[in-house]
């Protein structure tokens, strides 16, 4: 099946934030300019995904959802199809995003005041999220080398006050694009239990990797962390469905699951979005093929945009190995 990446849908006054709030928000006009400011593609989503919200709209009822069963099945066969990843049905807690998921793990792992840890820079809500529940926010630079991001733990054992609870991991990560390695996992494994840290590690970049690399699923490489661990995936960047809603903490270890979701049976209910959670199992059932396409063609995209950066003098864009964003040098 060939699919049309090239059509130009115009998203201006469909109430899209990335386009709708462009003007509001940087002075740049939506019929001018290119908004780029967040994680959002503007390709028409999948059949599959398509076809599953035409037959929710024509049903025409549209009562609490309940059985979430296929949900868990779909998102269950995407992660061994596609990341050698295998997870059982009752380690998935469901949440209204995975801004909501964090959200949750902080309430559930850590109290008002403790430190969460975040590799900066990193994606903004981080930030917002870590004050907005009262924790302290604790930033550990990430270094260039090789024009690429890595972690100094070295540099983050040294600032460590005692009250830090949490290490915000993002990986892939964004920006920058850096897909970590399975020893830099299993630093940040180690580096986790010496300190009596949670992970959380948020990969809803997972499946936006490119040719040549490779995203490793960080319960599947470092498995001895499971006890500290809590991975966030959705369908959110790989088939633009931000707009769902919908997204799921995975947590193999059944105590430190508990109290987890008990902070989510009372904060974010049992019943989620049910037009979210129809397109979001379609896309993890039968979205394979678009995805493939997808990487093809967001490659080429890469190419064009890393030729023109280069063409002008003082510029340098970072070599990203994941993700759809961009990360250009103007030192």
């Amino acid at each position: 099946m060939s699919f049309n990446f090239d059509e130009v849908i115009d998203r201006v006054g469909t109430h899209s934030s990335k386009w709708d709030t462009v003007q509001a928000k940087y002075g740049v006009s939506p019929k001018t300019g290119i908004p780029m400011w967040v994680a959002d593609m503007d390709f028409r989503a999948p059949p599959a995904v398509q076809e599953a919200l035409a037959g929710a709209l024509d049903h025409g009822v549209h009562g609490y959802f309940g059985d979430d069963s296929e949900y868990r099945a779909a998102l269950i066969g995407w992660m061994k199809r596609r990341h050698h990843w295998d997870v059982e049905p009752d380690w998935i807690i469901n949440a209204h995003g995975l801004g909501n998921a964090i959200s949750l793990c902080l309430q559930a792992y850590s109290a008002p005041g403790d430190g969460v840890i975040v590799f900066s820079p990193v994606y903004h809500a981080f930030a917002r999220i870590i004050k907005g529940t009262d924790r302290r926010l604790v930033e550990s630079p990430l270094v260039q080398r090789d024009g690429r991001y890595h972690m100094d733990l070295d540099a983050l054992a040294a600032s460590l006050t005692g009250d830090e609870k949490i290490v915000l991991f993002c990986s892939p990560h964004n920006p920058g694009g850096r897909v970590w390695s399975p020893l830099e996992l299993q630093q940040l494994a180690d580096f986790c239990e010496t300190h009596d840290l949670t992970l959380i590690s948020d990969e809803v970049h997972n499946d936006l990797v490119f040719k040549g690399n490779q995203h490793h699923v960080l319960a599947a490489a470092v498995p001895s962390v499971r006890h500290r661990l809590v991975t966030l995936v959705a369908t959110t960047k790989s088939f633009n469905l931000a707009g769902c809603m919908i997204g799921s903490i995975v947590v193999s270890d059944d105590a430190l699951r508990a109290p987890l979701a008990k902070v989510a049976f009372g904060a974010a209910g049992m019943s989620f979005n049910r037009i979210g959670m129809l397109m979001c199992t379609a896309a993890w059932q039968h979205g394979d093929e678009w995805l493939d396409a997808l990487l093809d063609y967001l490659a080429e995209n890469k190419r064009i945009f890393d030729d023109g950066i280069a063409a002008i003098p003082g510029l340098r864009s970072m070599p990203i190995e994941a993700t759809y964003l961009c990360w250009v040098d103007f030192a």
